[in-house]
């Protein structure tokens, strides 16, 4: 008989769909709290992010008998945030295309209110206006948002895959599932 390898893909969907459910309980959070769309306080959605992808990686290492490559860390890690990215640009999507339209309007004001705290000038103001209303569509928004969600967990895999890493004991062989028998023996 085979000895099946757990699958780091189970463990990732599973975090990244109860880490896009956290991330739209925090966006509906943050809106019925009147939150500045550019409130520093909105940082605190990325401590799930890397929460979940930790737990990922747990996880699995849990599934694979507790020992877990750098390698297998870190493609965990990836697939995780490759689920989360997807899943959080289709949110992002009907977010801002359906749900809430007007929260592009509330992010532009927002920009512009705090350009105009630096007391720059109007020309400088409305270029930078100008620009930033050319990526505020719901689909450049989400792909960017794909994009990014991808980098960061890449980067963030790469130092967490590093604290999960627990390499095997070299004359310890590699069962992964001790429930079925070996059939060479």
């Amino acid at each position: 008989m085979e000895v099946k390898k757990a699958s780091p893909s189970a463990p990732a969907i599973k975090w990244a769909l109860i880490g896009v459910v956290t991330s739209i309980i925090l966006t509906y959070t943050f809106d019925l709290s009147n939150i500045d769309p550019n409130s520093k306080i909105r940082w605190i959605s990325y401590i799930p992010f890397i929460a979940f992808l930790c737990l990922t990686q747990k996880e699995y290492r849990d599934q694979l008998g507790g020992y877990l490559t750098y390698g297998e860390g870190f493609q965990t890690g990836l697939l995780y945030s490759v689920f989360m990215g997807i899943l959080a640009a289709v949110f992002t999507y009907l977010y801002f295309a359906i749900l809430s339209p007007e929260m592009i309007e509330k992010i532009l004001a927002s920009s512009e209110a705090q350009l105009q705290a630096k007391n720059m000038p109007q020309d400088q103001i409305d270029t930078a206006m100008s620009m930033s209303r050319k990526f505020m569509k719901p689909g450049i928004m989400a792909v960017f948002g794909l994009i990014g969600t991808i980098i960061m967990g890449v980067i963030i895999a790469l130092i967490t895959a590093a604290i999960f890493k627990k390499e095997r004991p070299p004359f310890q062989t590699a069962a992964y599932d001790d429930s079925q028998p070996d059939s060479t023996v």
